[in-house]
């Protein structure tokens, strides 16, 4: 079978020396719309050196971009590329992110579900420094074929929309060259710059990294229901539901809940078509 769950499950995590500084971290906010108004004390934080904090999110990206995918060359790993969606992500922060910082990565297959005509691997990466660990991230990759070889389910992450208004409701525009920007921060995929690539792909047009409306999505929660503070992020999960073109706006829509911020999100040009779905930011 191309995937050996118990192989891939006892194999040894990948470690690898990781960094960044400020430059890493500007460059992420900026390929996540930070910085409008350039002037704005709030945006300031995300874009000047004298006063920057860290969106937790750039977990995704640190050090390494999409390096953590790497897992899918693990002991007991073979699957088609083309045939691996990112099914959905998921941060767990132990302490605010350095703005400047060198860690250890440690990478591997933390679970293999069998979902029938697919398979579900979450590679899981845990990040540590000097002072102790900094964060553990998991991706949720979902490969289309390799299912049926009788393994568990796995959890399901589907959850119901609270049936009331929102607390918040927030709209982001996605700038036309923002893929191209923020694909410099690791994730190289031609599907998010080459038109003809993304026509091969199925698409009119290249589309939005979906790590990059995870980000915008955490920007507009901490920026409007957490006070700017992003300390207080202890945890953040989403499904990837669909996709979102540059030049459309992501619709947020945020409820209020003890300890925890539930999040929808859609393109708001194609009637709230979903863009993340099963999203819950944790915090203080």
């Amino acid at each position: 079978m191309p995937i050996d769950a118990a192989r891939a499950l006892a194999a040894e995590p990948r470690l690898k020396n990781i960094a960044w500084d400020h430059k890493d971290i500007q460059l992420y906010h900026l390929g996540l719309g930070a910085g409008i108004p350039a002037t704005d004390p709030d945006e300031l934080r995300y874009t000047l050196e004298s006063r920057l904090h860290v969106l937790p999110s750039f977990a995704t990206v640190a050090g390494a971009g999409m390096a953590m995918l790497g897992g899918l060359a693990a002991p007991g790993i073979d699957v088609n590329l083309a045939a691996v969606l990112h099914g959905g992500h998921s941060i767990e922060l132990h302490r605010p992110i350095p703005v400047k910082g060198r860690a250890r990565s440690g990478s591997k297959v933390a679970a293999v579900y069998d979902k029938g005509k697919a398979a579900v691997i979450v590679l899981r990466s845990e990040v540590a420094d000097a002072d102790g660990p900094l964060w553990t991230s998991d991706a949720q990759i979902f490969v289309r074929g390799e299912g049926g070889f009788g393994g568990d389910r796995g959890p399901s992450a589907r959850s119901e929309t609270p049936e009331r208004e929102p607390d918040r409701v927030e709209e982001r525009i996605v700038r036309e060259e923002q893929a191209l920007l923020y694909r410099l921060s690791g994730d190289w995929n031609p599907l998010h710059a080459d038109p003809e690539f993304a026509k091969t792909a199925g698409f009119d047009r290249p589309i939005l990294h979906g790590l990059c409306s995870y980000g915008m999505t955490l920007k507009a929660v901490v920026d409007t229901l957490l006070g700017g503070d992003v300390s207080l992020v202890r945890a953040y999960r989403t499904r990837f539901a669909g996709i979102v073109f540059p030049g459309e706006t992501l619709r947020i829509r945020m409820w209020r809940e003890p300890g925890r911020i539930r999040v929808e999100v859609g393109a708001a040009e194609r009637d709230g078509a979903p863009v993340l779905a099963d999203t819950v930011v944790e915090h203080a």
